[in-house]
């Protein structure tokens, strides 16, 4: 198989992180955004949704306000490389686990989509791409997260292995 490579300006095949909070700009509300660290400023994103491969879902240690913070990163392989960025404890983080942990075939397309609730509070519904189905699994606040998350990379890891017939 040949890969048409477009050639001339681009970006670096760099991953696009993008963040989940509510915000305001300009009057247009936004729940995803970029951030610009050389500039220090939020740059919103109207789109709602990420239509994507996942390929990987990562912890990661952040210090802010001097402690720890654990984060959840969701990679999704699209027309770019994008890492999904929110804390472990979000209702973002733990809707979308949920709701994943009910998909059985991680090599087809999800919709990831940020949904406002009250206050700051964001939620995630997750999608299947071909059917546009939502993806839904009953709120269980005692879930045991860590085990949802080995079981998601399990099955992550399966399905990126070649099968040996």
């Amino acid at each position: 198989m040949i890969t048409e490579i477009k050639l001339g300006l681009c970006n670096p095949p760099e991953p696009i992180y993008i963040y989940v909070n509510q915000g305001e700009l300009n009057g247009n509300p936004y729940v995803w955004y970029r951030y610009d660290v050389n500039g220090q400023k939020t740059i919103p994103i109207q789109e709602k949704g990420l239509t994507g491969y996942l390929s990987e879902l990562r912890l990661t240690t952040k210090e802010f306000k001097g402690k720890d913070n654990i984060k959840l990163d969701i990679v999704v392989s699209a027309d770019e490389v994008y890492v999904i960025r929110t804390g472990l404890e979000t209702n973002f983080a733990k809707t979308f686990l949920l709701a994943l942990s009910q998909v059985q075939d991680l090599s087809k397309p999800l919709i990831i989509s940020a949904t406002p609730g009250e206050g700051n509070v964001v939620f995630c519904w997750l999608y299947d791409a071909l059917t546009k189905t939502r993806i839904r699994r009953e709120w269980n606040p005692n879930a045991d997260w860590m085990t949802i998350i080995d079981s998601i990379q399990s099955k992550l890891q399966s399905e990126s292995q070649p099968n040996n017939y």
